[in-house]
């Protein structure tokens, strides 16, 4: 198993930056790919960002531009750095991991960490 422990949310008006962190730990696991996911009531879950192991980066096209997703590898470790936010960026966000435990590649979420954009 690999868990997946978010930090970071919080409440910051529009125009404001926020760093989400998510850091993995387990034993004998590892990382394809990790990202974050945002989900607001009513709606499916979407991708935000996320970063392959390569070191490849995919960005929804609403955050292009003001995001920036990272990692630190040695750490198993990923960043979301969160700037201009707008008030539609408001979400429950959810960390995200692709990853291989046992010779067996799994999907693990994190619980989540709220953003909130005031206008």
């Amino acid at each position: 198993q690999v868990q997946l422990v978010e930090s970071g949310g919080g409440l910051v008006q529009a125009g404001g930056s926020l760093r989400l962190s998510c850091a993995a730990s387990g034993s004998q696991f590892s990382i394809n790919a990790m990202g974050w996911y945002r989900q607001t009531p009513g709606k499916q879950r979407e991708l935000v960002a996320k970063i392959t192991s390569g070191g490849n980066t995919n960005y929804a096209d609403s955050v292009k531009d003001r995001f920036i997703i990272s990692r630190d590898a040695a750490k198993n470790t990923v960043y979301l750095q969160m700037n201009s936010l707008k008030p539609e960026d408001t979400g429950n966000y959810y960390c995200h991991s692709i990853a291989q435990t046992l010779g067996v590649t799994r999907i693990f979420w994190g619980q989540g960490t709220q953003v909130t954009v005031s206008s």
